[in-house]
This record gives C-alpha cells, structure tokens and sequence, in this order.
C-alpha cells in the first residue's frame, strides 16, 4: 500500500497499429527538424510560446524539484543586449579559447561569432537551471540531478516548437554568466541553454548534413 498521496494515471491504451503509425509519423517529424541560423522577423504569438513552454515545464524531474526557470523575451532592447554580451565571449572563444580540432569541427556549419538571429528572431527563449532552491522560510534545499532535468526540459521545449511549426537554434555561448544580470535573475540560476524562437527566413539554408544511422546509436540485448 502507497504511504503518500496519489491520484489516478490518466491513460488511454491505443490500438498497437495506430502506436506504429505515430510512432512513424513523429519520428519522421522530428526527423526534418534542424537547427536554424536564418530567422524571419514575422511576428510569434505570445499564446504559442506559453504553449510550448507548458510542454517544457512538464518534464520529468530529480525528486520533482522542477529546478528550471524559462525566461521568453520579445522586447528588441533586451535582446540587442543579450545579442552584444554573446557576442563578446564568441569573439574571446573563437580567437582565444578554441582549440584548432574544435574550430575544424565547426567549420562544416559555418559558425563565427557574428550572432544577427539573436535580434532577429521574434523570441529568445533562455533556460536557466537551479543547482538548489529555497523553501518558504528562506532554507535552502538541495535539487537532485537538475542538469540531468533540465536537459530534459530543453529537448521538450525544442520538439514542442517544431511540432507546432516554430524553428530553433540550441545557442550556448559561454559562459552565460551575462544572463543573471541581464535578465535579472538571482545568482544560484545558471543559464543553460538560449534558444533563438520564430519563422524560417524565406531564404534560410542549412547545413548539409547527415545523421548516423540507428544500427549506430543503437544497442538491443
């Protein structure tokens, strides 16, 4: 007998060849997502992105600590911010930092430190995660496996937006530490991950690349 309280599993079983057929169907889905550098200025409906977060803030987490914090942000002066400080440690990482393998790695997708999408596209979206949190009385307390669940949230995010037919870029200059002033958020937040958010530039490109096959990435026993 459980000793605390639960509710109900919402769960509806579903005829195995309609479990196939989705199953097919989102894998191809997710399998035409790419990472996007060339963004449309095309307005996004805040509703959307509340949407797609809500997926977010969903996942699975350590001990259901949740320690993730999403800050969404439309307004052109804070983004030309954020645009100049990543800008900054991009310079400092590909003239100082990189090493040659590294830069040879990258070179395949046209990467530099010239970051235009982060004032373009319509939303940046930075996840922050949380190493420990506070209780009501201002203790702190610990959260378990936060960048494990914070991960966890990001890839939701970024399948919730293509789903609905948003495009994104997993952006992560480093380090982050402009974020917490930036966006005003308290120093035991870390930013995590920023994701530019919008519509596809008519022209937009990417790279061509390809993905390793499942025989490669997949063990069965």
């Amino acid at each position: 007998m459980q000793d605390h309280d639960c509710v109900a599993l919402r769960y509806t079983e579903l005829p195995l060849s309609e479990m196939q057929q989705r199953a097919h169907n989102f894998a191809d889905l997710m399998h035409a997502r790419r990472s996007v550098r060339y963004f449309s200025d095309r307005n996004v409906p805040k509703e959307l992105i509340d949407e797609c977060l809500r997926a977010a803030a969903s996942a699975p987490s350590g001990a259901n600590r949740q320690p993730w914090h999403f800050v969404a942000i439309s307004n052109p002066a804070v983004k030309h911010r954020i645009r100049d400080a990543a800008e900054v440690e991009e310079r400092d990482f590909y003239e100082r930092r990189a090493p040659e393998r590294w830069k040879d790695a990258l070179a395949p997708l046209g990467t530099d430190a010239d970051k235009p999408f982060l004032d373009i596209a319509p939303w940046l979206i930075v996840v922050f995660y949380k190493a420990y949190d506070f209780d009501t009385n201002g203790d702190k307390i610990n959260n378990y496996y936060p960048q494990e669940s914070v991960g966890i949230a990001s890839g939701m995010l970024i399948t919730a937006l293509h789903n609905c037919g948003l495009v994104t870029l997993t952006h992560t200059p480093s380090p982050m530490g402009f974020m917490n002033e930036i966006l005003e958020r308290p120093s035991h937040e870390r930013a995590y991950l920023l994701l530019p958010v919008g519509y596809p530039a008519e022209d937009a490109t990417v790279p061509a690349i390809t993905r390793k096959s499942l025989d490669e990435v997949v063990s069965y026993f």
